[in-house]
């Protein structure tokens, strides 16, 4: 136990009945549905980073369920009733979050989300004689047209004079989400322990000995929410990918309004605080970006400011303030993995980039398996 006190082993690391590796989205939902479920339980988080690593406090803030031309895509290799339920999913996650938090506590404005497409790519076209096919497939689940086609309105360049509009869209501030979930944890009284590395683990007859970097100690249950970093783990289909983002300085009278997506969704950007939030780029090297190492390559950054300075500010001068980048946990199928197991270990991994939409939901998931 290294240094450890008594005090600090008799009220931290004893009698655990449930750890969490991860204090990501699902790992602070699933937390919150075990305090429900066990009230009485001695809940224990374990988290690597300083804060949340991963992608939950990196992520752009999108609160979507998916883009038209990314649906179509997934129908080459998922059946329309997989589709189906996948948007459900998303959009239940999205309506769970929102119930658990509260709108105004993170800034949660549905003002739609566009798909722009490139003037050299014919994906436009393809998407908007299949929309109504899409529109009928989804509209069990919203009863209304999800998508539509709109003038480009926000002076884009090198973009095709149409897009598709999302009206469900929504966006959200990703900082105030996991302060507020940070915050709801520990005010039910879940302990959580940040810049501890989960080494391995063990199971025995009734219980599991989890080996860390500055300590061992026993739990009755394990459940490990720790997505695109699970291979580290588990030996489960998840793979990394890194996605890289960028921010603006404040700009004056930025016209940008909504949520955006171009070429594929590979690219995302948004307003906020009068800044541009861009992000993507991975496509350029997806090899390169299947890495758990949180930094940024000339390649992606590169050209994520050449498409800020061609089509989306053509303009409007703009200075970058910041860089960063996120872990998502990806598969070759969309679907999360939530599963037993063992007798005593659990798992909700693989978010498939989606972990605004599905983390709460695939959180509630994960602790109904115990």
């Amino acid at each position: 136990m290294m240094n450890l006190s008594y005090w600090e082993i008799k009220s931290w690391l004893s009698h655990v009945d449930f750890t969490i590796v991860g204090s990501g989205i699902v790992g602070l939902n699933c937390a919150l549905q075990l305090k429900s479920r066990f009230p009485k339980a001695n809940i224990l988080i374990l988290e690597k980073g300083t804060l949340p690593q991963g992608a939950s406090t990196k992520n752009a803030g999108f609160a979507c369920f998916g883009s038209l031309s990314e649906i179509l895509d997934d129908l080459s290799t998922h059946s329309e009733e997989t589709i189906i339920q996948l948007v459900k999913k998303r959009v239940e996650g999205l309506q769970l979050l929102r119930q658990t938090l509260g709108d105004k506590t993170i800034n949660y404005q549905e003002l739609g989300g566009s798909e722009l497409f490139s003037k050299d790519d014919d994906l436009y076209e393809q998407c908007r004689s299949q929309k109504d096919t899409i529109n009928a497939l989804l509209k069990p689940l919203f009863k209304e047209h999800v998508y539509s086609s709109k003038a480009n309105l926000f002076h884009f360049k090198n973009i095709k004079p149409n897009y598709i509009f999302n009206r469900y869209e929504g966006q959200l501030d990703t900082g105030k989400m996991m302060e507020a979930l940070l915050r709801k944890v520990q005010l039910n009284g879940i302990k959580i322990l940040n810049n501890i590395t989960v080494e391995g683990f063990s199971e025995g007859n009734n219980s599991v000995k989890i080996n860390t970097n500055q300590f061992d100690f026993i739990t009755t249950k394990l459940c490990i929410a720790t997505n695109g970093f699970a291979s580290q783990l588990l030996n489960e289909n998840v793979k990394p990918a890194r996605a890289q983002v960028l921010i603006t300085k404040p700009i004056k009278n930025l016209h940008i309004k909504g949520s955006f997506h171009l070429d594929k969704g590979y690219y995302y950007f948004r307003n906020i605080d009068d800044r541009v939030l861009f992000g993507g780029g991975r496509n350029l090297d997806f090899k390169g970006e299947e890495t758990t190492e949180f930094n940024q390559t000339a390649l992606i950054q590169n050209k994520l400011e050449e498409l800020l300075k061609t089509t989306i500010l053509p303009e409007t001068p703009f200075e970058i303030d910041h860089c960063w980048s996120g872990i998502m946990g990806i598969g070759n199928q969309k679907k999360a993995i939530v599963k037993q197991l063992s007798n005593h270990v659990y798992c909700g991994v693989r978010l498939g980039g989606m972990g605004i939409a599905i983390g709460s939901f695939v959180g509630k998931e994960l602790a109904d398996l115990v």
